[in-house]
């Protein structure tokens, strides 16, 4: 294990005795760890439960207050990742004192006096099972940020916005609060494919994401409905608001033309608009039928337009009642 390798790992020690203390510290600091002392196992325990905790352990079997292997049978009770390696160094030897350590938890075990060669080779063990673990965490997420994100425009995919959408339906009906959907749709998006290419078309949705989120507070979730159009989802929001989002969508994506390495692209959007009230509360089939109507009569008005589905709603509830 090179001294930059194990620099990147934090392990504590928990060992009651100042001499394996100090025995200890010396050759981990030598080998780049990270070290962090603590002289009994409930300071070991509540270190290794922090955030941003050590993710390896080396404990001393017998502790004042709670004893190597409880430590790590308490650890282990927990399953929040990430995982922390642990070694146990007692002078007990017994092939059942073995089997009690690993029952325990722990992932190895060294018997004292131990041999600082062979307590090397077991951390760099350690080290390369933590390591692995990062990699599968890593790969993990990737998948499933894959599985959530359109791969174009790195926002929320089709169906993770729906699923967005029925979370908040569901969250309506406990907390009667309201909440708004909007629609957006780029004007004349065909037209940006034909005359520069589909590789403008690509860059130009991805700017027009991103001002799209800056116009958005921070808890309003954006996903791409398909093509060029998009839906918003704004908790919180009543009529007024959302009609302003809407507003603030359209000035922000209009106001100045987008630079592109194919050309200056000035683009506009059509935007529908609408809210489910705690008074008359919408499935999200409802209130995306609403959100397209009205994106329907933002293009007949001309674009480049917002409108809310009031009307509209009243005309759907109306159907519902009867």
């Amino acid at each position: 294990m090179s001294a930059s390798d194990a620099a990147k790992t934090r392990i504590v020690i928990a060992e009651d005795d100042p001499v394996s203390r100090r025995v200890l510290e010396v050759l981990l600091a030598k080998w780049g760890f990270d070290v962090a002392i603590t002289e009994n196992g409930a300071d070991a325990l509540a270190l290794l439960q922090s955030d941003n905790s050590p993710r390896m352990a080396i404990l001393d079997w017998m502790m004042p207050r709670l004893e190597g292997v409880e430590v790590c049978r308490l650890l282990r009770k927990n399953s929040a990742q990430p995982y922390t390696y642990i070694l146990l160094l007692t002078a007990r030897s017994g092939h059942e004192d073995l089997l009690a350590a690993l029952h325990s938890g722990a992932d190895d075990y060294l018997t004292k006096p131990f041999d600082a060669r062979e307590l090397r080779a077991r951390l760099l063990v350690g080290q390369r099972i933590v390591d692995l673990q990062d990699q599968l965490i890593r790969a993990r997420e990737e998948l499933r940020y894959r599985a959530t994100h359109d791969s174009l425009t790195g926002i929320f995919n089709r169906e993770e916005i729906l699923s967005a959408l029925s979370r908040e339906t569901s969250r309506q009906a406990r907390d009667h609060s309201s909440f708004a959907v909007v629609l957006v749709d780029i004007d004349h998006f065909k037209s940006v494919n034909d005359s520069f290419g589909h590789a403008a078309g690509d860059f130009i949705l991805r700017e027009a994401t991103r001002r799209m989120a800056s116009a958005m507070r921070p808890y309003d979730l954006l996903g791409r409905y398909g093509g060029e159009e998009f839906l918003i989802l704004a908790p919180s929001t009543e009529s007024a608001g959302a009609v302003c989002l809407a507003d603030r969508i359209r000035d922000v994506v209009s106001g100045e033309p987008i630079s592109s390495p194919y050309g200056p692209v000035r683009l506009t959007v059509s935007l529908g608009v609408a809210v489910s009230a705690p008074g008359n509360p919408l499935s999200a089939d409802n209130i995306l039928q609403l959100a397209d109507k009205a994106l329907y009569l933002a293009k007949e008005n001309g674009r480049n337009r917002a409108e809310l589905a009031s009307s509209l709603q009243a005309t759907l509830s109306h159907k519902q009642s009867s």
